[in-house]
């Protein structure tokens, strides 16, 4: 983000000007008729301060951490609009600048160093949280939107999301218990941030009631046992409901936390407090068990290319390592190379990218139908040809739809573990469209059956 205005027609133009603003509010609003049966009040005040509000619904979209400093970027703003309507607005403009002080980010160049900028926001956090829970419906939930990967700073102990750590850690002490999150397609693909990269496509929001008043402790095994419990029929969910890949491991964390939050804590043998971020940790563990272990029902030629797309991708490897893990996985190289997935020759192996398999492949036709191959042909098909071929495709394919699914799912989650940017983003392409390519296999399907 910069200090600048946008250089769009304010004019006419289909995006950024009055027309095109003025007719997406109207849109809005006529799509929902409840609108018009409330009144709208708008108050600016601070969240962890304001006077308490009883018994509300409260749905809220709160700071990420570091992400944004809005009230450094308001700046430039500030001072323009002061002269426009500071004598209208007398109070909002009695300052300089934009108060800062205030603001719940964690910005070291304010409170003196990261430490102190952490535990500020937690501090903050915690009770504005806090206030939230006593003001919130009982027979209510409270939703808190957040739409910023879990994975993004790395620290010793591995990768975490300090902002995301923190934010839980703070919700979990004022009194919040997770019970669950959603994903909602809130993203659009061509912002700029978005553009070319593996961006999130959903806001994830997380679900919250207020902690029972006696909640037992837990140790880490009996932890693990609930997230076992907890996690698969929650993937299942996600994966019926066509989440994209890049937003499986944050949708993941609600059912993940609901477990956690369920207990006073958690305590290792040891006596140690188990945290947010050991928390986190093992349900993306567990949730990395539970997507391998979708595989004990594929074919011995797909967990073979699995196991060796983890390794080597579409590159070149020696005959021997990939005749070692055949045996290991039941199956042989030739046996591959019949299956059309794999090229080998001079002592060499590699796995055949899907814009080298045949364009006339016919599942209903092939004598060694492989899952591997179902989902690399729907990828080729899908870039090369669009949604309408992909979804014949898929019909074609029928029953086993669900296995190539779930096999798009693992490969992005292989893809981005290592940095495969390019495929993590067809493998992710290929999931979000799902949905639209079943209904094209479905209305294929009637009109087949039609016509006989």
């Amino acid at each position: 983000m910069s200090w600048d205005y946008a250089e769009a027609n304010t004019i006419a133009g289909p995006s950024g000007s009055f027309d095109s603003m003025i007719a997406n509010t109207i849109a809005g609003l006529l799509s929902n008729d409840a609108i018009a049966c409330f009144l709208g009040r708008a108050i600016q005040a601070d969240a962890s301060s304001s006077s308490p509000i009883s018994d509300t619904v409260i749905s809220t979209d709160p700071p990420y951490y570091d992400n944004i400093g809005y009230a450094d970027l308001s700046d430039f703003f500030f001072v323009w609009l002061r002269r426009a309507i500071g004598v209208n607005f007398p109070a909002l403009f009695s300052t300089l600048a934009v108060p800062k002080a205030e603001e719940l980010v964690a910005t070291p160049y304010r409170q003196g160093s990261r430490e102190a900028a952490e535990s500020f926001f937690l501090d903050g956090m915690e009770t504005a949280m806090r206030r939230i829970s006593r003001q919130a419906l009982v027979e209510s939930p409270v939703t808190i939107y957040y739409a910023f990967k879990q994975a993004e700073k790395r620290t010793e102990s591995g990768q975490s999301n300090t902002g995301w750590e923190t934010f839980l850690e703070g919700a979990i002490r004022s009194g919040l218990a997770i019970t669950g999150t959603w994903p909602l397609r809130t993203e659009r693909a061509n912002r700029q941030v978005a553009m070319g990269t593996n961006a999130l496509a959903s806001s994830i929001v997380l679900v919250c009631r207020r902690r029972p008043s006696d909640p037992k402790p837990a140790t880490w095994s009996e932890f693990r046992k609930a997230l076992r419990r907890t996690l698969p029929p929650a993937l299942i969910q996600f994966q019926k409901t066509g989440i994209a890949p890049v937003d499986l491991a944050q949708a993941a964390i609600g059912p993940g936390m609901a477990a956690y939050t369920s207990f006073a804590e958690v305590r290792r043998p040891s006596g140690e407090r188990v945290g947010v971020g050991e928390a986190l940790a093992l349900i993306n563990k567990t949730l990395e068990e539970i997507l391998a272990g979708q595989e004990a029902d594929l074919d011995s030629d797909t967990r073979w290319a699995v196991a060796w797309y983890e390794t080597h991708g579409f590159g070149t490897a020696p005959f021997g390592e990939a005749n070692t893990l055949a045996t290991a996985k039941n199956t042989s190289v030739a046996g591959l190379v019949e299956a059309g997935i794999l090229h080998a020759r001079s002592g060499q192996v590699r796995l055949l990218r899907p814009e080298e398999l045949p364009e006339d492949w016919n599942p209903a036709t092939d004598r060694r139908l492989t899952v591997w191959e179902m989902v690399q042909h729907l990828v080729r098909v899908l870039e090369r040809e669009g949604e309408i071929a992909a979804g014949k495709l898929l019909r074609r394919i029928g029953g086993q739809a669900g296995a190539a699914r779930e096999l798009a799912y693992r490969l992005y989650g292989v893809c981005e573990r290592q940095k495969r940017a390019a495929e993590a983003f067809a493998y992710n392409s290929l999931v979000i469209s799902w949905p639209e390519l079943t209904r094209i296999a479905q209305e294929d399907r009637g009109k087949t059956q039609a016509l006989f």
